[in-house]
């Protein structure tokens, strides 16, 4: 599952002006790749990535401006394709007089910006990326805890959104409740965001629906968030067996991001927003190279070296 981009959308993230085409920015977007078309301007075309939006800046201008009109427009009109969504022009230069006269025969949109070639590619790329990146859904609660993601998960009913609130009340921020969709950013990277139409919302059983960021504020929410930390929620049977210790290393893949994971036991009286609180603030910890796991062993170890000298 991926989302739908437009020219639109590429122009409201990017804060990109609108030099011509108003009328078209509904154009889709189906890639994340964008084109620099140097070879294109000296006219070959065997390979010409017309699905990519094409970013033309001081390099592609110059070398237009020492072409003949009937050359350059030529080159343009083949630029512009059908499945072609838009020209972005870089460092506010002007478009060549060539290009808005084919851009306009063909209905794409021009568009400009004062950022620099190389910064508006970052952008655009890093926008188009997530936005076109293949999506799961997840059943969970993702919330951010002192800036690590933890997405909470179990079966339902086991407590997941009355947990999300209380620590919303904490002062954290909840990102999604009930419905998490998880796509990869890089290779290292996996980010969660909520569904359109479940943004900022809580589900609690016997309330109903809430608007988190009408009770508590924009600062209670975040439109997405990475995923750090996967802590999954499990009734509490006496013949099940959890780690007390904290050396045990689960985790869960993701597209090719691996997430560790975490099992808390959920027992009457447990202050389960606490204890994920805790678990964020001990990952951080352990992501900082403080392991009080390790600790623990090494004080065992010494102790246990002592009262082997002593015996």
């Amino acid at each position: 599952m991926t989302e739908s981009v437009t020219v639109a959308d590429l122009v409201k993230v990017n804060r990109l002006d609108i030099y011509s085409g108003e009328d078209d920015l509904d154009r889709p977007i189906t890639t994340s790749d964008i084109s620099r078309p140097g070879l294109e301007l000296t006219g070959y075309f065997n390979y010409y990535p017309a699905r990519r939006v094409q970013l033309l800046g001081i390099t592609e201008t110059s070398f237009a401006k020492g072409m003949s009109h009937e050359k350059l427009l030529d080159v343009m009109r083949k630029m512009c394709q059908p499945e072609t969504p838009a020209f972005v022009i870089s460092t506010q230069l002007d478009p060549p007089e060539e290009l808005k006269e084919s851009a306009k025969e063909a209905g794409i949109p021009i568009l400009g910006t004062k950022l620099t070639t190389s910064r508006v590619l970052s952008n655009m790329t890093n926008f188009l990326e997530g936005k076109l990146a293949e999506r799961q859904s997840v059943h969970g609660v993702l919330v951010d805890i002192y800036g690590v993601g933890v997405m909470i998960t179990g079966d339902s009913g086991v407590g997941k959104s009355e947990t999300a609130l209380e620590l919303v009340k904490r002062g954290h921020r909840l990102i999604a409740d009930d419905r998490v969709e998880v796509y990869q950013q890089d290779e290292q990277t996996l980010v969660g965001a909520a569904p359109a139409i479940l943004s900022h919302l809580l589900e609690i059983r016997g309330i109903g629906i809430i608007d988190v960021m009408n009770l508590f504020g924009a600062g209670a929410v975040r439109s997405e968030t990475d995923i750090d930390l996967i802590v999954h929620l499990e009734a509490w049977h006496d013949d099940n067996h959890f780690d007390r210790l904290g050396n045990n290393s689960e985790s869960q893949r993701f597209f090719d991001v691996v997430v560790p994971k975490i099992t808390i036991p959920v027992k009457t009286g447990r202050n389960l927003a606490i204890i994920i609180e805790a678990a964020a603030m001990n990952f951080r910890a352990r992501s900082m190279g403080y392991d009080a796991t390790k600790v623990f062993d090494e004080n065992l170890k010494r102790l246990i070296k002592k009262n082997g000298n002593n015996s």
